[in-house]
């Protein structure tokens, strides 16, 4: 089985989905991210394009990530881009991985990024019903990414409500936090969502939530069984 990951930003695939990334590559399942912004003009510690690029390959060997999909569309104006190009380089990166599970953001996450991420992907991820050479797809999960989805503020909008849970574990949960450590500036001190104790917390309560040892949770928005 092939996953994608499709993030607007470095750090976001680990933020989102690290644990269940460690999970399914540990049960041999293929991982693949597409990540749609590979630099980081628009951080306040902002490192240097190279740095940041060994910072996000050293994250993905962790969590034993197959294939990384880095594009180049601009760090917080991705709302300047058209929805079209968007849609295209995601259509690409899930031909190319064969993926038919698709992990996302949540399309009501306060960061614009996300949302145009997340508006892209809902769209490329029906390409199969148009072309008899793209495998077809069997899900589509929304991830939460701390110190965003759960930052939202649109109460017109739904709220991010998790109905899939990925159990995983101690170690998922460890590997988790190594890979975000090795992303410069990412991580904050307590109470900030992305503190160690902040992710400890929430893997904790996603975990009791749902009967697990840790967990990460999911909304899964489409589900295609044969």
């Amino acid at each position: 089985m092939s996953y994608l990951i499709v993030a607007a930003h470095p750090d976001d695939e680990v933020l989102g989905a690290g644990g269940a990334i460690h999970h399914l590559t540990q049960m041999d399942e293929e991982v693949n991210v597409c990540i749609m912004v590979g630099e980081a003009k628009a951080r306040s510690a902002r490192p240097e394009d190279e740095e940041l690029k060994e910072d996000m390959y050293n994250a993905m060997e962790i969590l034993g990530v197959k294939n990384r999909i880095i594009g180049d569309f601009p760090n917080i104006e991705m709302n300047t881009v058209p929805h079209l190009k968007l849609v295209q380089f995601i259509e690409k990166a899930i031909r190319d991985t064969k993926a038919r599970k698709v992990i996302t953001h949540f399309p009501t996450d306060l960061n614009n990024d996300h949302l145009h991420t997340s508006l892209a992907c809902q769209a490329a991820v029906r390409q199969f019903q148009r072309r008899t050479d793209v495998a077809p797809l069997e899900e589509l999960w929304y991830m939460e990414v701390p110190s965003s989805t759960e930052w939202a503020l649109n109460d017109g909008m739904d709220k991010f409500s998790p109905n899939l849970f990925v159990e995983i574990g101690k170690e998922g949960l460890e590997k988790k936090l190594e890979a975000l450590h090795s992303y410069q500036g990412v991580m904050r001190s307590y109470p900030h969502p992305r503190s160690e104790e902040a992710i400890r917390g929430l893997a904790a309560y996603r975990g009791a939530q749902s009967g697990c040892k840790y967990a990460e949770a999911f909304m899964c928005a489409f589900r295609r069984m044969v």
